[in-house]
């Protein structure tokens, strides 16, 4: 693992080159535009630190490259520096079959839910369960990841937020102070 100043400053490297090529002068953007631009940039940036090592940095490339246009595409090309990526589609059949395998196995979970929710097994059970499937949905590529990898990517994910925000902190604080 790297130490937090390095990926502080690989950070910031790589995020404010995407800003540049997003190229704000010469294009009149709106507020909202300028605001997906950074965020997408930083994103793109945050996963190639990972190099495609994590689900979740592999997530956030195949969101960037399956909701771009062929402007943010190259965008992300540039900023990851591998061989051309391509949009994820298997993620989204993945998905797909999982609702129905969930649909269809419904109706018997209702019935021996209705048995066995009295107990104070069966309710940690449910609680845990439930804290899994909101974690989930907040670690990008979460919904594909069993218990034991959630928690490791999760962590690392934050790790690499803390970062993001330091970042994004100190550079706020830099152009206060020059005004």
């Amino acid at each position: 693992m790297r130490s937090p100043c390095s990926l502080k400053q690989e950070f910031l490297k790589k995020w404010i080159m995407g800003i540049q090529r997003c190229n704000f002068s010469k294009k009149k953007l709106s507020i909202l535009e300028r605001k997906k631009a950074i965020k997408l940039s930083a994103d793109v940036a945050m996963a190639s630190l990972r190099n495609g090592t994590t689900c979740w940095s592999r997530a956030l490339i195949a969101k960037a490259v399956n909701q771009g246009n062929d402007e943010k595409h190259d965008l992300v090309q540039q900023m990851v520096k591998k061989a051309p990526i391509r949009s994820v589609s298997c993620n989204k059949r993945m998905m797909r079959s999982k609702k129905i395998l969930k649909r269809s196995c419904g109706v018997r979970r209702r019935k021996c839910a209705a048995q066995a929710s009295t107990r104070p097994s069966s309710i940690a059970k449910r609680l845990v369960r439930k804290r899994t499937r909101i974690l989930k949905s907040l670690i990008p590529g979460g919904e594909f990841m069993n218990e034991a990898s959630l928690i490791e990517e999760t962590l690392d994910y934050i790790l690499s937020l803390r970062a993001q925000v330091d970042v994004m902190r100190s550079l706020a604080i830099a152009s206060e102070n020059q005004s």
